[in-house]
């Protein structure tokens, strides 16, 4: 009897400790993109001079606002 409680306990330990484990990666993965988006001032700016444009200071900051104001709506909406 004790050896099946110990073996339950260490599987349900286990089992725990793999989801916790992926809850929290998840979540510090979710925040350092939120904080550290991939997409930066200067990819911006090379965007939008591809397109024949040459964007001022505060066009880039326009787009990188919208930017994370969309990746915030997405990541509250599937919340």
């Amino acid at each position: 009897m004790n050896l099946v409680l110990a073996i339950v306990l260490m599987v349900v330990c286990l089992l725990a400790g793999f989801f916790l484990g992926t809850w929290f990666s998840q979540r510090q993965t979710k925040k350092l993109l939120m904080d550290n988006p991939p997409l930066n001032e200067d990819a911006v700016r090379l965007m939008m001079g591809s397109m024949g444009r040459k964007p001022s200071e505060v066009q880039v900051q326009q787009v990188l606002r919208q930017i994370r104001a969309a990746a915030k709506q997405a990541d509250t909406k599937k919340k």
